[in-house]
Order: structure tokens, then sequence, then C-alpha cells
């Protein structure tokens, strides 16, 4: 499976289950907000989150190249199953047409050499992704 490389480093944020999703989280780049009974998530660039925000920064995201079909089945399987095995940590989100992998940037290089053995191939991008032959 190919896959791209967010350039924009990626923060997780919690805010109380009824809060208003704030003006900061949208914008442009890649952001998600999910809300349960539980809490408010929202994943974005890092620089759009304000002090005194519940936070786990330094997320790097990998887009996954769609579309699947919502009647595929196994793709996130055989490409968090060889992360898994080499113990790298993930945060999930799924779009309509993919999927996005999301790990802390300290595992990045890890990562990719652990998905390129697999058989995953990291590809060249544009403006809003980091090249294959960039650092983390």
């Amino acid at each position: 499976m190919k896959y791209r490389v967010l350039r924009e480093g990626l923060a997780v944020c919690q805010l109380a289950a009824g809060a208003r999703v704030p003006e900061w989280a949208l914008g442009g780049g890649f952001f998600c907000v999910t809300r349960t009974a539980e809490e408010l998530s929202i994943v974005c660039e890092e620089g759009r989150v304000p002090e005194g925000v519940r936070v786990e920064r330094d997320w790097v995201g990998l887009k996954l190249e769609g579309p699947f079909p919502f009647s595929m089945t196994g793709v996130l399987t055989s490409f968090l199953g060889p992360l898994a095995e080499a113990g790298i940590p993930i945060f999930a989100v799924a779009t309509f047409d993919t999927d996005y992998v999301l790990m802390k940037r300290e595992k990045l290089e890890q990562a990719v050499r652990v998905l390129g053995a697999a058989g995953h191939a990291r590809v060249r991008s544009d403006a809003n992704f980091l090249s294959a032959d960039s650092r983390g």
C-alpha cells in the first residue's frame, strides 16, 4: 500500500463533552473533530492549539493512498500489523475515502523502515506532504 507523510506536526486535544468546537481547531490544513458523550476530541495542526488546552503534541500523520471502498476489508490491518509488531503506538482517523494513521514524530523513522520491510511504499509528495527523502 502507498502512503504519504503529512508535512505539518499534529496535536491531539481533549475538551469537555459539551464544549463548542473552537475556531482555532478549524481552518486550513488537516483537522478532525469527534464528539462523544465523554469528550470532544480534536486533531489539528500543532500551531493552532492555544495555551491551557489539554493536548498531546508531536504527532505526525500518514495518509493511506485511497480511496478505499467501504466494502474493502483488511486495509488498516495490513498497515497497522507491522507497526504493532514493532511496538509503535498509533492513533487512527478515517474519512470517507481513506485512513490516516498518526504516531509520535519520534517513531516516524522506525515506522517508515518497518512499513517498507512489509511492502508498503512512502510516495513522493507535494507541498502538503513530506517527500520520501525528507527527514521526519
